[in-house]
């Protein structure tokens, strides 16, 4: 099987050349949010029968190129575990594929107990993956050789397991299945993030003073200065204890702040001395100017009625049994917070229940008739 570094214009159009015609691929993206401040695409995995191409997105843009082949509903991708994955082509590349196949949500619904694409390809393939470079920094120039080794066995054989479990839910007569949770995953947007008081994201800092949550907010914007200039993921400059530790100091000498366990003696004499500016300059605040605690702007779902709580209780039964029946994880069949989402609307018919998001066609199918019949025996409450 040939592997190919795609690095340059000259190669993505050569790649495109390659890849026009073809009606399946295999895909996989390498990210850098372990070790970069940003978990940007950093390369591309594409396998076409026994080619393997690795695009080096940080040296070429492969969007153009690939766009119109990856939006074509011809065209199938397979991916596995692709949730990641697709937010990434969306954010980074503006690529929204069309026709995907998940071997991942394949597995699941075959009922496997592991759904790793390792531990999947060593039961069915006895292919051995390696697991040396899952925390790699693949934003690293150049990437080794025996990185780019491990990059491609990523998608070298999803096509073959794919080929095993479509033909492992045709017997079982849920590939329908599959074939709806892959279309509901190509249908997925994700949304940018609101800039959010990041205090709200350090556990334990509810409980801190109005000024150790001040001096804990600074120590935030401090860090991800300091992140974004030296393009590095936030726990490598300081982790949240670490801040919260920081914040908590009653002497704010660097002295102190450096005896704390896990701050970096290296970042803080680069950058030390304005964390040492920024907190002096909280201390000198009056009380009426802390901000205290951040107050969630996320809405709360409001607390289940008695009545919702007992056909949520009976949802949960009737899911249970029917993943017992199936041998598949009842996670697999319906969420909780999808259960709860059932309980909490108006179900009067099997059209109601389509109207629920998140519930799918071959749920009603073969589960809409008992979902109805706890609505039934619940009405009276």
């Amino acid at each position: 099987m040939s592997v190919q570094l795609i690095k340059n214009q000259e190669d993505a159009r050569h790649l495109s050349k390659t890849l026009d015609g073809q009606n399946r691929l295999a895909i996989d993206l390498e990210a850098a949010g372990f070790h970069r401040y940003s978990d940007k695409v950093c390369l591309l995995q594409i396998t076409s029968g026994d080619n393997t191409f690795l695009v080096d997105t940080l040296s070429v843009d492969p969007s153009n190129t690939l766009r119109p082949l990856f939006q074509d509903p011809n065209v199938l991708l397979v991916l596995h575990g692709g949730v990641f994955d697709l937010r990434l082509l969306h954010r980074d590349l503006q690529i929204f594929p069309l026709n995907l196949f998940d071997t991942q949500i394949a597995a699941s619904l075959v009922g496997e107990p592991s759904l790793g694409l390792a531990a999947l390809l060593k039961k069915y393939f006895g292919i051995e993956l390696s697991k040396k470079y899952q925390k790699a920094d693949w934003a690293k120039r150049p990437l080794s050789d025996e990185m780019l080794e491990y990059a491609a066995a990523d998608t070298q054989s999803l096509c073959l397991l794919s080929d095993l479990f479509i033909e492992k839910l045709q017997d079982l007569d849920r590939l329908s299945w599959a074939t709806e949770e892959s279309r509901a995953l190509a249908d997925l947007r994700w949304k940018s993030e609101p800039n959010s008081d990041p205090v709200l994201r350090i556990k334990g800092s509810k409980h801190l003073l109005d000024r150790e949550i001040e001096r804990l907010r600074t120590a935030c914007k401090w860090r991800d200065t300091v992140a974004r200039k030296t393009d590095r993921a936030h726990f490598r400059v300081a982790g949240d204890p670490v801040l919260l530790e920081i914040a908590k100091l009653g002497s704010y000498g660097l002295s102190s702040i450096s005896k704390i366990k896990g701050m970096s003696s290296q970042v803080l004499k680069q950058f030390g001395q304005d964390l040492f500016k920024d907190l002096e300059s909280v201390d000198n605040l009056s009380a009426n100017q802390l901000t205290g605690y951040p107050i969630s702007t996320s809405p709360r779902r409001p607390r289940l009625s008695l009545k919702e709580e007992k056909l949520l209780d009976g949802l949960k039964l009737v899911r249970n049994q029917i993943a017992n029946q199936l041998n598949i994880a009842r996670g697999s069949i319906m969420s909780n917070t999808l259960l709860s989402h059932i309980a909490t609307s108006p179900i009067h018919a099997l059209g109601d229940l389509a109207g629920v998001k998140g519930v799918r066609k071959w749920h009603i199918q073969n589960f809409g008739d008992d979902i109805l019949e706890i609505f039934r025996n619940n009405s009276s409450i």
